[in-house]
């Protein structure tokens, strides 16, 4: 079975899928969910296959294939994975039929559907080929190439201010992209002067003996491009402005995988190919992350826009990666590799819940809701154990993930670690103050009545709230259902992961730590 060239298959099938979706006649939308819903499921049944393929004991990287490609410069479509990959690709085959199947209804006026689930296929060979790429420029590729298919998620499906998001968004990733461009060429160029020929190839790259002053100015080139992709404070301003107006299935995967390849390439490229720079810049790297925790969870404390307010967490969550990653021991770096996958599965699922909350009140904003438990206690409880999960509550899976970075960073980083564990509580604060409103007491703003209780009217304050006025009418009401069978289909997969892996992470944590190891070895970094 490990002959099977799994990778390339996963590539190259939502990749064919998404040209023959977006080839459907129009007004077959529903045959465009279907496909695409299918094709997901089989990209996630091959993950589990190469899951299974995996030798945990065996060569770092495995399930290889390799094919010439440009071979007069040396670029070969050489895919493999090691244990920090393979979750990724999990993650993605787990993430990406939950999204197909929480836009099921969506539509967007002017809009053929069909459409965006092609771009969602598309997006997902994309992110399957940035994680299996074991070639920089063929990874390079790959990390420029799925901004399209996001560009377009945004921009033709999103919010209100789509268009300036989606701007945003790509400018800001494709100048990060730009300068990592430069830094890939120099690497061509500092392998040609040691090897005799340019090459691409991540296993001889990382043989290179490189100047300390070489490494500075590469590492700078790779980490600028990931700090960005990340986001890690001050490069995060992209992603509140994304986070918010994509679709909500646009927005799983953005804050769910494609932040996740900045700190994945923190860990498979600026770690291991510049060692020396790498523990130079780190005080830097880690006062950023720290700083990110701090200042991003205290921003989402103050956001009344839901798909806001989650964005910001997420930068806060990034800032936990990055000290995990930047502390250079084995259990930090196991711990932010979890991190990253228990985040992809909490905040995913955190979204998914404020996108089905938004389809029914109609409103992003906290405000407009209240006493949502009461009506749908099921979608309330599922929110509950999300925002939970966010928090890290012991049980969940995020809180092994913390934990690891936590109890990892301290002995080399106590002041960062220290300070950090303040992100903890605050974290507390703005999901629990989250639900608090949304969720619990009396009805407010958008009224969660059904539709046969009488509405009293509700007194407006007048301009400078000294005088008051009644409405001659209602508030609008709104009849809230709970979660249906297709809602509950959507998120049972991701609150059964946040259980299971709260309770028994193991699995996860045998297909890491060897990576992680391996990398830290490279990297001349403490074993513990």
């Amino acid at each position: 079975m490990s002959d099977f060239p799994f990778l390339l298959v996963m590539i190259a099938l939502p990749a064919v899928g998404a040209a023959v979706v977006a080839a459907l006649p129009k007004g077959r939308d529903e045959l465009a969910k279907q496909l695409a819903l299918g094709l997901s499921l089989v990209v996630l049944v091959l993950a589990v296959l190469t899951t299974v393929a995996f030798d945990t004991g065996g060569d770092r990287f495995q399930l290889t294939t390799s094919v010439a490609w440009i071979p007069d410069f040396g670029v070969n479509l050489a895919l493999g994975v090691d244990g920090i990959a393979l979750v990724m690709l999990l993650l993605i085959g787990v993430l990406v039929p939950v999204v197909i199947g929480a836009s099921w209804r969506d539509e967007v006026p002017g809009r053929s559907m069909k459409a965006y689930f092609a771009w969602l296929l598309l997006l997902e060979a994309m992110m399957v080929g940035v994680f299996a790429s074991t070639d920089v420029f063929l990874f390079y590729v790959f990390f420029e190439a799925m901004l399209v298919p996001m560009y377009f998620i945004i921009g033709s499906f999103g919010g209100p201010r789509r268009q300036y998001a989606a701007v945003k968004f790509f400018l800001y990733s494709l100048v990060g992209g730009l300068i990592m461009l430069a830094a890939v060429i120099g690497l061509y160029v500092v392998s040609a002067s040691q090897l005799g020929e340019g090459t691409f190839a991540f296993d001889a790259l990382r043989q290179l003996e490189i100047t300390p002053g070489v490494q500075k100015l590469l590492f700078l080139g790779f980490f600028i491009a990931f700090a960005i992709k990340a986001p890690l404070v001050p490069f995060h301003t992209w992603l509140p402005d994304s986070g918010s107006e994509a679709p909500i299935g646009g927005a799983v995967l953005l804050v769910g995988v494609l932040d996740k390849v900045g700190t994945f390439g923190f860990l498979r490229y600026c770690l291991p190919l510049f060692p020396d720079a790498s523990r130079f810049f780190a005080p830097w790297v880690l006062v950023l992350a720290v700083a990110g925790i701090l200042y991003a969870a205290l921003l989402a404390m103050g956001q009344s826009d839901m798909k806001r307010l989650v964005s910001y967490t997420s930068i806060s969550h990034f800032g936990f990666i990055a000290l995990g990653i930047f502390a250079f021991t084995t259990e930090a770096a196991t711990g932010a590799v979890l991190y990253m996958v228990n985040h992809g599965i909490a905040t995913g699922l955190l979204f998914v819940v404020v996108g089905m909350l938004i389809a029914r009140g109609g409103s992003r904003q906290i405000r407009d809701y209240g006493g949502v438990a009461a009506k749908a206690p099921v979608l309330a409880g599922v929110f509950l154990l999300a925002g939970l999960a966010s928090l890290a509550l012991p049980g969940t899976n995020s809180f092994v993930s913390e934990f690891l970075v936590l109890i990892g960073s301290f002995p080399s980083q106590p002041v960062f670690t220290i300070i950090a564990t303040t992100g903890m509580i605050l974290a507390a604060l703005y999901i629990l103050l989250m639900y608090q409103r949304t969720m619990q007491g009396p009805p407010s703003g958008v009224l969660l009545v059904e539709d046969d209780e009488d509405v009293d009217p509700v007194p407006a304050a007048a301009d400078g709230g000294t005088a008051t006025a009644t409405l001659t009418a209602p508030r609008r009401t709104l009849r809230v259902l709970d979660l249906d069978r297709r809602e509950l289909a959507v998120v049972a997969p991701l609150v059964a992961l946040i259980i299971v892996l709260g309770v028994y992470p193991q699995p996860l944590l045998n297909l890491i730590e060897p990576a992680v190891s391996a990398t830290m070895s490279d990297l001349g970094g403490s074993q513990r």
